[in-house]
Formats: C-alpha cells, structure tokens, sequence
C-alpha cells in the first residue's frame, strides 16, 4: 500500500508512520495470562486506546482483557494499520501473511526462534510496509501514546534504539532517576527489514527528541549508520553510543600489522568520529551523558572548570576527578580572588576550587556567578551539600530554591553540572526541571563535562565519506605485482627487481648497486620467516643469502631491491582494512618490525582528504619526530599525508581487498619511500 501524495508544502509521510504514529492496531496472539508476552503487549496496546482503534486476535476466540477477541485479523472486518505478533514461532510468516492481507503497512515481530523468510521480506517490500524485528520486545512513542513495551517506561526527550530489550528496562531506572526519559523507544531484534540507520535517521526530523541513544551489537551498513548519526548531530541532535567489542581472539586471526591494529575497537571509534558520535562504555554513564546532551548540544568554549563546594573533602575530590579527566582546574586571577572575598566569608577558599566553610547555602550562586563574571571559566562543577539544605527547615529551604534559580540562569550560556548528596530531594528536582544535569556520583558530574570540553566530538562530525563504485579488480596482489600497482596509482617505491634464479639476483644487484636487500617472495610477513636480509655489501654476501634462504624456504621468486638510507628518516606504516560494517578503513601509525609493540596508530573511514590524513599524522606520538624534534631535520609530512591518502582511495574501491598495508614507508626530508608492501585478498588469490 503505498502512501498517497502530500499536498504542496506539507512533508512526505513517513514510511514509518504505522509504526509509530498508526491508525489502528491489532495484538496477534493477545492473552490473559499475566505471564505471556500476548498480554503485556495487549495490556500496553490498550493504554493508547483513547487515541487509537486496538484490536485483540487469539485463535481461540472469547475474550481477552474483557475485551472480544478475534479469532483472526480478516474477522476484524476493518483496515488494521499495525499489527504485532506474539505468536508461536510455527505460526509467524502466516499471522505475518495474515496482517498483510488485511492492509497492514507495519508489522512488529516479537517472536523469537523463527527468523523472516525470504519470501516474507520480498511480500513486505512490495506491499510498502515495513518489518521491525523479529525477535524484539516492541515499540514506545510518547507524543502518539503508543505502548507496545512489556512494561511502562518514563516519557521524556530522549530516543533509544536498542539490541537488548532487557538493558531497556535497566536504562529507564537510571532514566527515572535522572529525571529524563524518552521519546522514543524501538527495540531492534533481528534487523530482518528496518535498519538501525533508517530508524535512526527517522529521528533527525522528530521533534520530541531531542538527543538519541544507541545500544547496537549488529551495526548491518556501519556507513549509513554513521551518515544518518552525522545528519543527526547537524540537526542538533547528540547521538550517543554504548556497544560491545568482540574479544581479542579475532584480532589474533589477523595476517598483517594493518588488520592487528585497526581492532573492532578502532573501528567503531574510527566511524564515531566521523559521525560525531559519542561512545560510553556503560548503562550508567550513557544516562549520565543523556543528562548532558540535552542540557548542553554542543561543545564548551574550553576546558576550564570552576568548581564550587561547601566542604574541603567533596572540592578536593571533585578537583582530582576533573584533572584526571582531562580538565584544567585554574587558580583564579587576584581580581577575581578579591570580589570572591566581598562576597564569601573570609573562612572561605577562593583560588579555585571554592570552599564556602560551612556558608549558608546562597554562596553556591554568589560564587558561580562571580566565577563566570570573571571569563576565567568555561564551565561549573558544583559539588556536596546542594539540594539537602531544605532539611533545616522552611527558611533554608527557600533560600535554597533561590540559589537553584541562580544557578538555572547561569546554566542557560554556561555549562553547569550538579553533584549531589541529595539527589532525590525537592530541590533536586527542581533543579533538574530545568535542564541542570544533576548526578548522585561526582564521577559521573565530571565525566559529563569532559565530554563537552572535547573538541575532538564534534571535530569530525558530517565527515563521513562516501565509498565510491569499487573499480576492477586486482587480479594479481603478489608482492611484486602490488608494488607496480600501487606506484602508478602514486606511491613512489624503492628500486626492485623480481627474480628466480642465483645468476638473475646477481646481473640484478649489479644493475642496481650494492648494498641491497633480498627477500623471498610468497610468505605476507617475510622477515618474521627469516625471509629478508638487508645490507648486503656483495656478490658473496647476496649468493650466501640466496641459497641459504632458497633451502630454508624454497620461495617461488625473490625480490631484490636497492637499501635505502634510513639515516635522517622515520619508518612509518600505513594500512587499510575492509571492515563488515563500516567498509574501507585507513590507518597511520609508528612503523616498522614493531609497530605492532608501539600501538602508535590513527584510524579513520576511508576514502580521506589530505587535510584528514594531515590530522591523523598531528594526532601520533611519532608526529614530533616527523616534525623535526631535538635538532632532528623536519620530514616531509605533506608527502606521508599525500601516501596516505591515495592508499585509502585504493582501498575505498577495492573491496576485494581485505588488508592491505605499506610497512614500512620511509618519510624523508625530501618526500616518501615505501620499502614494502603486503596485501590480504577477501578471496584467495596469488601471492
């Protein structure tokens, strides 16, 4: 059924409209038993009744919920626009087929153990609907009171689009006791038909949220994910992100130096960056970073914290907490010590962090706005007593929601974070109402203002690269066959010559002058097989190498190459990966037979730009030797940039290439050299 044209000016309907915003909706396999999915769902369904026509089937008919139900969807008689499915697993592709035939234009599959067939998909796909699911627990939309969830979740301003029903559940406690809650909430199951990334991008335009998170396991296309959370955080919307990583044993599968060190983490992180993604590593802090995100959408204008305390224990911890992650706690200047004199008492501490010693509750606000008046602060942490003091009776407690205010006002143009010991007081949520982030945990008040003192969020937001038509394929990725590649393709190599035989390495190193390398072709890590020797000064040395590696591991071809001179250069390794989800990935980093003990590495979705791969560079601990550190002569960084953006471009358009990676390349006053290269085919191809 497809949707009918909208009028001139109005937007396009959405394709998923039914599922969020239906007209009517049927419970397929609703039931009185408190303790089947049937009856939470139908429980949930008929919440939202007032705004909605729901329909109860179960093949046995009677009633449910003192409500008739049908035995099946035709006997409705009427258009249904939604249908969801808590039937047995045997049963799902024809209640599915059912739903279809009576106009259905969105399914919800909550049965698990049957995955969609193909030929269900194909159906739902020329009917114009639209699948969630299998396996999920349902869907929460607050603005259209739909709640086909298990249980009720908080309403409030933040989407979630999740993997696990269950870490659901958990999140809406940590929601509730933030005081936040959500727009919306689709539970993800199997991704037969909807995507993250089309839910995902569904959400730029969905006025109720305001900020988005994410549990993902599956990321399915990782590009159009990033795309649609870049087109998100241009909205002004953050996107936020808790996943897990797999284990280290896929890593140990890896066959070069590239694929070792562009782990599963990296490449999350590689793509986060790109999108403007913001990662968390649990449930806590992602409810935690929720809070900011909606306080605060884009980044502070630095990392200078004001911190304000009513005890010397909470200002002293609260100090180390932000300096470890990353903050600057700066003394105050003597102008600004001054006027925090004329205001505090003179038992007070006013160098920053501000103690107030036991000062009724009203220097909070004089404090934080003499410290914002001063321009020495780009944010505020305030820490300890704040929100208790009602406690002391109807005095202290109005004096409190007075300084509450003030701090409000502040937190319109200055970032503000409140860490409590009482945060489930009156006046606690009365701060949170609004829109100051309030915290039990002092650790979670500081991590929330790391997060926007990082201009490296928000740095590489919008910058996801499309990946172009991959070209023809390689059909050779030997070593020598790799090079020649490469090098047109404009990555200069040093001079080499393939051969098979004693005579032809000799005629070939004379060609090209001693010293010079061999390596025995055939094998990706040569020198780990003790398969190079570098330096050779002559002919004896060369035919000794020669035969001594010929019996050792009878390679079918040699390589002999001119040696470069490494005085005065950096070895420096640049790779790419194909990943799954993301696609081409390109990394830089610390090069060498150790690169992989130096984990000197930056990676980023490929193709780059050469201001990109300049960044990437800057962002090594290498970078200050490649910028002429301790009297060193400056290297040619533009040239390294330049190496690496073609080997990304090369890896955007061959797919058919797993790993691919130069190591190492030379970076030289003068330009580049690479002095290796190694290649993983996705299919088995000649070495």
């Amino acid at each position: 059924m497809s949707a009918l044209p909208a009028e001139e000016g109005e937007p396009e309907p959405s394709r998923l409209d039914a599922l969020f915003a239906p007209t009517s909706v049927a419970v397929l396999g609703a039931s009185e038993d408190p303790a089947k999915w049937g009856n939470w769902l139908a429980v949930g369904a008929l919440r939202g009744e007032h705004r909605r026509a729901v329909h109860l089937v179960n093949r046995r008919g009677g009633t449910v919920l003192g409500r008739r139900a049908f035995v099946s969807v035709a006997e409705i008689g009427q258009p249904v626009d939604l249908a969801v499915l808590a039937v047995p697993a045997e049963s799902f592709e024809e209640a599915a087929n059912d739903a279809l035939d009576a106009g259905a234009r969105a399914l919800i599959g909550i049965t698990t153990g049957k995955p969609a067939g193909t030929a269900l998909l194909a159906r739902i796909r020329e009917s114009d609907a639209v699948l969630l699911g299998p396996n999920c627990m349902g869907v929460f939309d607050a603005a259209t009171g739909l709640e086909l969830v298990p249980e009720p979740l908080p309403a409030g301003p933040v989407a979630f689009l999740s993997q696990s029903g269950n870490l659901a559940l958990e999140l809406a406690a940590f929601m509730t006791d933030a005081g936040i809650g959500f727009s919306r909430f689709v539970s993800l199951g199997d991704q037969a038909e909807l995507a993250a990334a089309a839910l995902l991008r569904d959400l730029i335009d969905h006025a109720p949220t305001r900020a988005i998170m994410l549990y993902l396991e599956d990321f399915g296309d990782g590009r159009a994910l990033a795309s649609a959370a870049a087109a998100a955080r241009a909205a002004g919307k953050r996107v936020l992100l808790l996943c897990p990583e797999s284990s280290e044993a896929a890593q140990r599968a890896a066959r070069s130096h590239t694929a070792a060190l562009t782990s599963d983490a990296a490449a999350i992180d590689a793509a986060c960056e790109a999108a403007g993604i913001e990662r968390v590593r649990t449930l806590g802090e992602l409810a935690a970073l929720a809070c900011a995100a909606l306080a605060w959408p884009t980044p502070a204008r630095g990392r200078r914290v004001g911190l304000v305390s009513d005890g010397g224990g909470h200002a002293a911890i609260a100090s180390g907490c932000a300096e470890r992650a990353g903050l600057e706690v700066p003394a105050v200047g003597p102008d600004t010590e001054r006027r925090l004199r004329e205001v505090l008492p003179q038992r007070a501490a006013v160098a920053n962090p501000i103690d107030l010693a036991g000062d009724e509750v009203g220097g909070f606000a004089r404090a934080a706005e003499t410290l914002v008046a001063s321009g020495e602060v780009d944010m505020l942490l305030v820490t300890g007593y704040l929100c208790g003091y009602e406690r002391y009776g109807e005095r202290a407690a109005a004096a409190e929601l007075e300084t509450i205010g003030r701090l409000a006002a502040l937190a319109r143009h200055t970032p503000m974070s409140v860490h409590t010991m009482h945060p489930d007081t009156r006046a606690a949520r009365e701060l949170r109402g609004t829109g100051v982030p309030v915290y039990r945990d002092v650790e979670a008040a500081v991590a929330a203002l790391a997060r926007i003192a990082r201009p490296d969020v928000a740095r590489g937001a919008g910058r996801v690269p499309l990946l172009p038509a991959p070209t023809v394929a390689f059909e050779d990725l030997g070593y020598s066959a790799l090079r020649g590649s490469l090098a047109r393709a404009g990555i200069p190599f040093i001079a080499a010559r393939e051969v098979y035989s004693r005579g032809e390495a000799l005629e070939a190193a004379a060609d090209l002058g001693f010293p010079i390398v061999l390596k025995a072709l055939g094998r990706l890590h040569k020198s780990d097989a003790g398969g190079v020797a570098i330096g050779l000064s002559d002919a004896g040395e060369l035919e000794a190498a020669f035969e001594d590696m010929r019996v050792r591991l009878d390679p079918p071809a040699f390589s002999v190459e001119r040696m470069a001179d490494l005085a005065g250069g950096t070895e420096m390794i640049i790779g790419a990966r194909w990943d799954p989800r993301f696609g081409a990935l390109v990394m830089v980093g610390a090069g060498g037979i150790n690169a992989e003990m130096l984990r000197d590495v930056a990676v980023a979705l490929a193709p780059i730009d050469h201001d990109h791969a300049l960044e990437l560079l800057r962002r090594l601990r290498v970078a200050a030797l490649l910028a002429g550190a301790r009297g060193r002569p400056q290297l040619d960084v533009e040239a390294a940039a330049g190496a690496l953006v073609v080997l990304s471009e090369v890896a955007a358009e061959h797919p058919e290439i797993a790993e691919l990676e130069i190591n190492p390349l030379l970076v030289c006053q003068g330009g580049v050299i690479a002095l290796d290269a190694r290649a993983v085919a996705r299919e088995p191809l000649r070495l």
